[in-house]
């Protein structure tokens, strides 16, 4: 119900475009949110979003350069990636609370999970 797709493998300082497709769900009203999980590492929160898409909330290791925004009409959320670093490089997820909450960092919340999508960003 949750499809992610636009990882790759790209340099230091590009940038990239998560998609998360929604569906079979009301996931307009859902709070919804990015994850990672970089190799030997724990996942971590990347980014939220409110129904209302005025309402987000980002990690500090991605703030300023990551931006996360929805389309309910298409039931869709990204994430735009700017300036990538290595550190980056991690196995990205979509998430969502099937209601409407504030947003969550703490990933056991979410009901929902796609089933990622690699990022790499070599230096």
């Amino acid at each position: 119900q949750l499809a992610e797709s636009g990882g790759g493998l790209v340099q230091a300082g590009d940038s990239l475009r998560l998609s998360c497709a929604a569906s079979g769900r009301p996931f307009s009203s859902y709070a919804m949110a990015w994850f990672r999980q970089a190799p030997g590492k724990e996942r971590e929160f990347v980014a939220g979003i409110r129904w209302s898409a005025g309402y987000t909330y980002y990690a500090d290791s991605v703030k300023g350069r990551f931006t996360i925004s929805r389309d309910n009409a298409k039931n869709t959320v990204a994430l735009q990636m700017n300036a990538l670093k290595s550190e980056d490089t991690a196995v990205y997820y979509c998430a969502a609370i099937a209601r409407n909450t504030a947003i969550v960092t703490t990933g056991r919340a979410y009901d929902y999970w796609g089933q990622g999508t690699q990022v790499t960003v070599s230096s």
